[in-house]
């Protein structure tokens, strides 16, 4: 008998065998199983064009590269998306009033300076990182799982918005309805008004038009304004010197000022430290806020990347009739002239700059995590580098066209008023709710003006609101893949919280406690994660490779004809020095100037203020909190926190494969998820040993082959 025969198999070794004889048997039947159902789709896509070329037209197909995750149905669906989100309510309300403020066409200089320089580069790089691998703000970190925090710190920033972003949405539902009626309810003062409002006070003179029943003063000094005695009681009948009776506290008020005050917001009605009771109107137009985002995300991407169609094309249409109408008002030139007119001696302040940087960061929405979102959904092929030019010159380009619109109407409204633009001019909500109503009073069909002004401001205001809601979805989605198959239950969850939530600001003292979350959560935590994203792109994960990143997804030419070898140069030096230089001295500059946050001329109290830093604070805690644990986690690894992960890459094999053969870096691993018989690439307990803390790096699992 030979010795082999003799030998004992264990029973041991008869289950490795099996396991081993099974292992392979899955692999080859899933192997089968993919190879089938590719043939299954390309036969099906086939027998389409077949038949549509036999109906006698041409049909075009976009594969959807990633089916478990999802993709947009077209290129157009993401830009519009993007332009949606990037292009906001500050486009109309804000940038206009900062080019007043700051010089006129002036402004422009800076501002157009900070666009390529900062803003810009920072739109590439997010649409960038998350179109490369296809992951949200939450899981796009395998580069360098240090920085994990940052996108938690993101998705916060985004939920804060969120939640405050819907009540502005709400208030323009609110003024929409009421704008349904043959006669504006702000174009005269009613019962609801005060007796500082402009149309209830009387022409008068200094000598009070020597009527034997009015007083030149209310018992408290002479002070510009004449007073109506009534059995010794007196009420403000006019004013003849309001420079006098402004500084004494009296200064007369449009009707529209007065509605917005005691029947839109109530703001006068109540504080932050007395919010008052819940309004039902209100909160009603909140909840038709949040269906219209349930309603539009429904669906993903899939439901979402049509609706921009409308909501991100329609506020175009929009600012072209209006600057039609606005062009033939009387005194259109006024304002024009004072939007346009350069005062080049402005640029010697330092105030300018500032707010031509911090206009646009903002503007672009960037660093909050929707960019890295709306790009996670972008085919592999996609010009990045074009998209992220784009859509930054079209953003910019509308706020300047919307400085025409808006300072056409002031400048009907100051010769309507007989008085200079500057008396009008405002910014924000002021802008939105007062002076713009105010203007359109005395247009022929005023409610019509009103209904195509507020329903732009809805418009305006969903597109960012649909990638801000995308945002938090996405990231609990890549956390944990398996909510994927309940998507549309987890939005429907965020949208009820956030409702709950949003419900504290549908009171009297609501819009002051909006301004805490509008100043607090997205200020200088915003330009803290920008100067992350680059010092980790840059100086961690290299630049070089991040641009290799690129080309592999554009190839050797972007936005149509220019090589990527040279521009990219262009791109590096803004990463590595401008972008995050600007931001930092930015920023710097904000904390010298630093004012506390106000409504309405007076400054919140302190413990309002309290709430907002802890808002700043919970953002950047999560930053440093989650980059803490994973240095815990490491047990001293702190190498492996700062190389990519095993998991780093495109997430589809094809892509791995196709960068792989290209020498993309060496220990890349092509395909993670088979080696480690992994059925969803994306679950994050696969990516961390309990025992052995991160040990997934690409340069550790090449060390390994080595040995």
């Amino acid at each position: 008998m030979d010795s082999h025969d003799s030998q004992v198999v264990s029973p041991e070794d008869i289950s490795m065998q099996q396991r081993g004889g099974q292992g392979e048997s899955v692999e080859e039947s899933i192997s089968d199983i993919r190879q089938k159902l590719s043939r299954i789709e390309a036969n099906q896509m086939e027998l389409s064009k077949a038949l549509a070329k036999k109906k006698g037209f041409s049909l075009t197909f976009e594969e959807e590269e990633n089916p478990e995750r999802g993709n947009w149905s077209g290129k157009f669906d993401f830009f519009l998306s993007c332009l949606g989100y990037a292009v906001g309510l500050g486009n109309v309300w804000r940038f206009p009033y900062l080019c007043y403020k700051n010089g006129g066409g002036a402004f422009f200089i800076p501002y157009c300076i900070f666009l390529f320089f900062c803003g810009m580069p920072i739109f590439c790089l997010e649409l960038s990182l998350g179109q490369f691998c296809s992951s949200g703000p939450l899981s796009c970190w395998e580069f360098a799982p240090l920085f994990r925090g940052v996108g938690v710190g993101m998705v916060i920033v985004s939920g804060l918005v969120g939640i405050y972003y819907n009540i502005i949405i709400a208030w323009s539902f609110w003024y929409l309805f009421t704008s349904f009626t043959s006669k504006l309810p702000w174009s005269e003062c009613g019962s609801w008004s005060t007796e500082l409002c402009r149309e209830r006070l009387t022409p008068v003179n200094s000598t009070c038009n020597n009527d034997l029943n009015l007083r030149i003063d209310n018992g408290t000094g002479i002070n510009g304004t004449c007073w109506l005695d009534t059995n010794g009681t007196r009420t403000l009948y006019g004013i003849y010197d309001a420079e006098a009776a402004t500084a004494a506290g009296y200064s007369a008020r449009p009707a529209s000022n007065e509605y917005l005050n005691y029947v839109g917001l109530q703001d006068r009605l109540g504080s932050i430290g007395n919010m008052g009771p819940l309004r039902w109107d209100m909160s009603l137009c909140l909840l038709l806020g949040w269906i219209v985002v349930f309603a539009s995300l429904s669906k993903g991407i899939k439901s979402s990347g049509k609706v921009v169609y409308f909501t991100a094309i329609f506020p175009y249409v929009v600012l072209i009739i209006l600057l039609i109408r606005g062009l033939t008002l009387p005194g259109y030139e006024k304002g024009i002239d004072f939007y346009l007119k350069p005062d080049l001696s402005r640029l010697q302040d330092s105030t300018v700059w500032k707010d031509a940087a911090v206009q646009i960061f903002f503007s672009l929405s960037a660093s909050w995590g929707g960019l890295i979102t709306l790009a996670s959904y972008n085919r592999f092929k996609t010009d990045t580098v074009r998209d992220a030019m784009l859509v930054s010159i079209c953003n910019c380009a509308t706020s300047v066209f919307a400085g025409f619109v808006v300072f056409s109407f002031l400048g009907y409204l100051a010769t309507l008023l007989n008085t200079e633009v500057t008396n009008v001019v405002d910014s924000g909500v002021a802008l939105a709710f007062i002076v713009y109503p105010q203007a359109v009073t005395s247009l022929p069909v005023s409610p019509l003006w009103a209904i195509l002004f507020f329903v732009m401001l809805i418009t305006l205001g969903l597109d960012s609101q649909f990638t801000l809601i995308e945002t938090v979805v996405t990231a609990v989605q890549d956390k944990w893949p398996r909510t994927r198959r309940y998507k549309t239950l987890l939005i429907l969850g965020i949208s009820v919280v956030f409702f709950f939530i949003g419900l504290s600001m549908c009171t009297p003292g609501g819009p002051q406690l909006l301004t805490i979350f509008d100043d607090y959560s997205g200020g200088w935590n915003i330009m803290v994660i920008a100067i992350l994203e680059c010092v980790s792109i840059c100086y961690v994960y290299g630049v070089k490779r991040f641009c290799d990143d690129i080309e592999a997804m554009t190839g050797p030419i972007v936005a149509g004809c220019i090589p990527w070898f040279i521009f990219k140069w262009w791109w590096i030096i803004c990463w590595c020095a401008f972008t995050p230089g600007l931001v930092a001295v930015t920023m710097v500059f904000s904390w010298v100037k630093f004012s506390p946050s106000s409504y309405g001329g007076n400054v919140l109290p302190d413990w309002a203020q309290v709430i907002g830093w802890l808002l700043t604070f919970s953002v950047l805690a999560s930053i440093v909190v989650v980059s803490g644990i994973a240095v815990w986690q490491s047990r001293g690894n702190l190498r492996a926190l700062v190389q990519p992960t095993r998991y780093w890459g495109p997430a589809l094999v094809k892509f791995r494969q196709e960068v792989a053969d290209a020498g993309y870096a060496p220990g890349f691993v092509v395909d993670p998820w088979t080696e480690d018989n992994i059925e969803d690439p994306s679950n994050p307990h696969h990516k961390y040993d309990e025992d052995k803390g991160y040990q997934n790096s690409q340069f550790e699992h090449d060390e390994a082959t080595k040995m």
